[in-house]
């Protein structure tokens, strides 16, 4: 079994580390997904029979790797779930294009629609049929050579949302084949990371948050120093 990353695990919750490339559910690849790696953990640690319960309240793309919360209880999934369609759970991200921003710190804001059968989102005007409102945040934090390290917060969580944003300003992430321009820049790992996450504990209310830094051994994110900002 592949090794899995907890941060934090009780009775109600399990946070965990996604690595890069590896889906966030089960999808046709047939490929080992996060929410199998700790479903099986579960059955395995706590020598559970037959199916075991996780809520799956949030998503990461398959190529972006960091943070994500599981419930492991039903009423833990129903309350996480309104937390983030409310609104109230932080996502910070971190992300290395390969071109520096004009504005050093921005909020973009545009309408993105997602072509489901070709699992590619596109800007389309405000008014299209299918347009959802995306909203994120960023600051430069450092820069090299012509590459750029930014911190992202979202403001909506959309499919795709910040490649395709970052992108509309001329600033593709590292690695990014799908909304990049440059091909020369293939890697297997994209320069999108869930590094902090913040949100309340469904259960006991407490303020819950969470932070690691991205594998800074290989590209994109050994360019940068990334320890400064996960110092606790």
């Amino acid at each position: 079994m592949e090794k899995l990353t907890i941060l934090y695990e009780d009775n109600h919750i399990i946070v965990v580390v996604k690595p890069h490339n590896m889906p966030s559910m089960d999808d046709e690849s047939k490929d080992l997904s996060i929410f199998s790696l700790v479903k099986d953990y579960i059955k395995e640690k706590y020598e559970k029979p037959g199916n075991v319960f996780l809520g799956i309240v949030h998503r990461l793309d398959r190529p972006t790797g960091g943070i994500m919360i599981f419930a492991k209880t039903s009423k833990a999934a129903e309350r996480l779930s309104k937390q983030i369609q409310e609104g109230k759970v932080e996502k910070t991200y971190y992300c290395v294009t390969n071109k520096i921003p004009v504005q050093k710190n921005a909020v973009l804001e545009h309408y993105l629609k997602k072509d489901t059968k070709n699992n590619i989102v596109t800007i389309v005007p405000m008014g299209e049929q299918g347009a959802k409102k995306a909203v994120l945040s960023y600051q430069t934090l450092q820069v090299k050579d012509n590459y750029a390290l930014l911190q992202v917060k979202l403001i909506t969580g959309r499919s795709h949302q910040i490649r395709v944003q970052l992108s509309s300003i001329g600033c593709p992430l590292y690695g990014d084949n799908k909304y990049g321009k440059d091909k020369s820049l293939s890697t297997s790992n994209l320069g999108l990371w869930a590094g902090r996450l913040e949100f309340e504990h469904p259960i006991t209310k407490q303020k819950m948050t969470f932070a690691i830094a991205p594998d800074t051994e290989s590209l994109p994110f050994s360019m940068f120093y990334m320890d400064k900002y996960f110092l606790r």
